[in-house]
């Protein structure tokens, strides 16, 4: 996409943070540092340790009239690289960036149709904004936070897909820290479980949906033989107990599963002529695996195994540089699995002055989105240039 320099607009994105202990301080501070005149919204992302009721308050106190998305996480990205018990997050403003909200409730009871027509009404919205209707879909892009216990991302993204059809969609699953209770999204002024919501986003900036992960499929394959879908839970793998089965695979004792041996040890299934890694999230009393994706019996599973996590993540972040040029925002979500492996190899402080250097602001998640596929140990989300596109506002 070819761009040129448009230097005078790059304040239409405002980053901000705030690690105060207390929740209307801490609101109070990020929205200090993110506030800017023609908002047309306030991302943002918090650590459950807080009192969401008094996070929830302040911001319909401090920007009751500006619209406000966020979730809970599993640790939270800033200026500062990786952090925890914090708000992060950012604001854009019009006219350079138009947006349009879709939020998407009681997943339990999700339902496709009803889904799509939610995002189809945002993105009728988002067109009826601009008065050059003929602007291509290629500068728009779409993110999605999603409940994080929900186990019904597919589902969401099955529905929406065929709505966005170009447009490129990249998401977070909601976290809480390490305790995997309740998560939380953030839309109309309120918390909610059970719940979703997409954001439309429309500029002239140049921009990239991106995905990164640091593994390659070795030569180790095993079937899954008994599974539970919905529950995204194996039982059997290779016709054996799923637990002490997968622990031989990758070389261990049963009793040496634990959340960063999975991080350490993923398995990947191929689609569409590329690797996706199918991460599991803990071993269950009766010795079945529980995956933070959807899973079916008869899937082939690989056992991958890592690259350098710190050269890979930097050579990724300098790719979308070289392509895009200099960067005013990089939004992403990186999954908590990720944050696990790089403290267990020692490399987390590496990986933190990476984000840092590179001005990465997002959060640690359950589970990622990247255009139709819900995916594991990833680091997805969207690089967006300080230079317009040649081609925003041009007829198709």
């Amino acid at each position: 996409m070819k761009s040129r320099q448009v230097t005078d607009r790059s304040a239409a994105i405002r980053k901000g943070r705030s690690n105060h202990v207390d929740a209307n301080e801490a609101v109070a501070e990020f929205v200090d540092r993110i506030l800017q005149i023609n908002m047309s919204v306030v991302v943002f992302f918090c650590s459950p340790s807080y009192n969401l009721d008094e996070i929830q308050m302040a911001f319909n106190k401090y920007l009751a009239s500006v619209t406000v998305i966020g979730c809970t996480t599993a640790g939270e990205i800033s200026d500062e690289g990786y952090c925890e018990n914090s708000i992060s997050g950012f604001s854009l403003a019009d006219p350079e960036f138009e947006v349009a909200v879709a939020p998407i409730s009681n997943l339990r009871e999700f339902e496709i149709e009803p889904g799509a027509e939610v995002v189809r009404q945002a993105l009728d919205r988002l067109n009826a904004k601009n008065t050059e209707t003929s602007l291509s879909t290629k500068l728009i892009f779409a993110m999605l936070l999603v409940d994080g216990n929900s186990k019904r991302e597919e589902a969401v993204l099955a529905s929406i897909n065929g709505i966005l059809q170009q447009i490129p969609l990249f998401g977070g699953s909601a976290g809480d820290g390490l305790n995997f209770g309740p998560t939380k999204i953030f839309h109309n002024g309120e918390f909610h479980e059970d719940s979703a919501v997409v954001l439309l986003v429309r500029s002239c900036f140049a921009f990239k949906v991106f995905k990164f992960d640091h593994f390659q499929p070795t030569q180790k394959k095993m079937v899954v033989t008994k599974a539970d879908p919905k529950r995204r839970l194996v039982s059997e793998i290779n016709a054996e107990i799923a637990a002490p089965e997968y622990a031989r695979m990758v070389g261990l004792d049963e009793h040496q599963l634990s959340p960063q041996v999975f991080a350490s040890h993923p398995v990947v299934v191929r689609v569409g002529g590329e690797h996706h890694v199918r991460s599991i999230q803990k071993v269950e009393d009766d010795d079945s695996l529980r995956f933070f994706c959807a899973i079916d019996e008869g899937i082939v599973l690989t056992v991958a195994e890592g690259q350098e996590m710190v050269r890979n993540l930097e050579a990724g972040l300098q790719g979308l540089e070289k392509e895009l040029g200099p960067l005013q925002l990089v939004l992403g979500f990186d999954c908590i699995l990720r944050r696990l492996e790089s403290q267990q190899t020692q490399k987390l402080a590496a990986i933190s002055q990476t984000l840092k250097k590179h001005q990465v602001v997002g959060f640690s998640t359950y589970g990622e989105q990247y255009r139709s596929m819900h995916v594991n140990h990833t680091f997805t989300g969207v690089a967006i240039a300080v230079s317009c596109s040649d081609d925003a506002r041009q007829p198709k």
